[in-house]
Order: C-alpha cells, then sequence, then structure tokens
C-alpha cells in the first residue's frame, strides 16, 4: 500500500467509515495472526491477543494521528500485547506447543489440506525459529516474515536501527545453525545407509 493510500486510508479510519476498518482488517488481520502465533507458540493465545488487537485498534482509531502508519502501530499493539500476556501469565520463553498451520495462509483457520500439507522442511524450520530467544523470534518475524523494514521494525519495538540490524542478524545466524544442527544427522544417516 502506497503512502498516500495509506494515509487517505487513516482519515477514513478517524472519521469513522466503517469500510475502511474492514479494509485495515482485510490487510492486516493474516499478518497479524501469523506473527502472533509464531511469537507466543499457541495458536489460542495468537487468537486473543489478535482480538485484542482490533478491539484496540477500534477504540484508538479516532485518536490515531493524521501520520499513523497503520502495520507498524497495528504490529507495536500486537507486540505489546503479547509482552503483557507473558507478564500477567509468567509464560517462560521455553514453553513449546505444537502448532499446525504456522505458514502464511489466506485464513487464520487452515483447512484440514493445509493442516496436513506442511512439509518436512517447513516444521524443520518452524521447530528452529519456535527455539530462538523471543527478541531474535520476533525481530526475525518482522523484518522476515512480515516485510517490515528495519525502520517499521524499530517503531514497533523501541529499539535503534543498529540494535534491529543485529538482532535480525544474530536471529539468522542462529537460525541457519540450528537447521544445520538438525540437517547434519539425517545427512550422515543417508551417507551410512548409502555404503
Amino acid at each position: 500500500m502506497d503512502r498516500d493510500c495509506e494515509l487517505a486510508l487513516v482519515a477514513r479510519v478517524r472519521a469513522g467509515d466503517e469500510a475502511a476498518f474492514d479494509a485495515v482488517v482485510e490487510r492486516f488481520n493474516t499478518p497479524l495472526f501469523n506473527f502472533l502465533v509464531r511469537l507466543s507458540r499457541r495458536r489460542d493465545v495468537a487468537e486473543d491477543l489478535l482480538e485484542e488487537t482490533w478491539l484496540r485498534f477500534v477504540a484508538r482509531a479516532p485518536a490515531l494521528r493524521e501520520d499513523t502508519r497503520l502495520g507498524p502501530w497495528l504490529f507495536t499493539v500486537a507486540r505489546n500485547l503479547y509482552a503483557s500476556y507473558c507478564r500477567s501469565r509468567l509464560v517462560e520463553d521455553s514453553h513449546v506447543a505444537g502448532l499446525i498451520g504456522l505458514w502464511p495462509c489466506g485464513s487464520p483457520q487452515p483447512s484440514p489440506f493445509e493442516s496436513t500439507a506442511a512439509t518436512e522442511s517447513e516444521r524443520r524450520i518452524e521447530a528452529a525459529l519456535a527455539a530462538l530467544p523471543v527478541l531474535y523470534r520476533e525481530a526475525l518475524l518482522l523484518v522476515g516474515v512480515q516485510g517490515l523494514s528495519i525502520m517499521e521494525a524499530c517503531e514497533v519495538c523501541g529499539i535503534s536501527p543498529e540494535a534491529m540490524r543485529q538482532r535480525v542478524s544474530r536471529a539468522r545466524a542462529r537460525l541457519a545453525r540450528r537447521l544445520d544442527e538438525v540437517a547434519a544427522p539425517r545427512l550422515t544417516g543417508l551417507r551410512e545407509i548409502e555404503t
């Protein structure tokens, strides 16, 4: 969405235009859900946080600044809600829940086909991503998966561009290392079978 269209959409949202609200939900619902489900690693928590994100958006829409960038604003709300959830529930970063349908899809509810069609490599990537510390995971999700710029991701996380670049770099390195660790035993096993 180009900046002029976004500014016009913000103006319509501020005025209470229901079609504008629908357009924002249409544009950001799936990316927000995918961000939250990967961040929290729990589908039920992601659904609750997504609902609360939209409730906050509706409640605060009239007070949005004219120059608000909707993507970073919504991801900031979602991230802050997740942080509040963690504090209130004392959720440990090591908690792992099995999730289905983590790759971006057309709707938050995957079809039975989508649930079973995930490839082995996708499952390995998801597991490696889930094993990252939350600060690295959120940086990689915002920049690498959701496509936010470094500056937008900085705005979401409230950190400097250099700190965001560092987090993304370290996240990518850890992810690559983890994927190598997972793949190495399988490759060794294949070589043993061939000989």
